[in-house]
């Protein structure tokens, strides 16, 4: 059963996970301005017993994993992880909805219903 937030519940949370998104975002662009070179790199390394440039990459998707498994445990769901956009589970009156973040954005300013994902997000002020 998933924790369902309120809205400064969802805040306070925020706040420990923007440092780890915040990490997230980095390895992910570190990883992606490699990504032309990755998998020859990982070819290359499986057939010689490995590389040093490969190691970095394999650190650096295991301290991703991590991080992921951080947020993850707050009980926020990373609905996507290039964009960084969280959704926390909550209740509005008698529906489930989500409390709606994405990275860049300065707090949590919105909330979507299940169903209506991102394109549907509205002010947080409407909840």
């Amino acid at each position: 059963m998933p924790h369902y937030f309120t809205i400064e519940e969802a805040r306070a949370t925020l706040r420990t996970i923007r440092p780890l998104m915040e990490e997230v975002q980095a390895i992910g662009d570190k990883i992606l301005k490699q990504q032309p070179e990755s998998w020859p790199l990982v070819e290359k390394a499986a057939g010689n017993g490995g590389s040093r440039k490969a190691s970095r990459l394999v650190i650096d998707f295991e301290r991703l994993d991590r991080l992921v498994h951080r947020i993850q445990d707050t009980g926020a769901i990373l609905k996507d992880l290039n964009l960084g956009l969280l959704d926390f589970p909550a209740w509005r009156e008698d529906d489930e909805v989500y409390l709606c973040w994405q990275y860049g954005e300065a707090d949590l300013a919105f909330w979507h219903e299940i169903d209506a994902g991102y394109a549907g997000r509205q002010p947080i002020e409407t909840f």
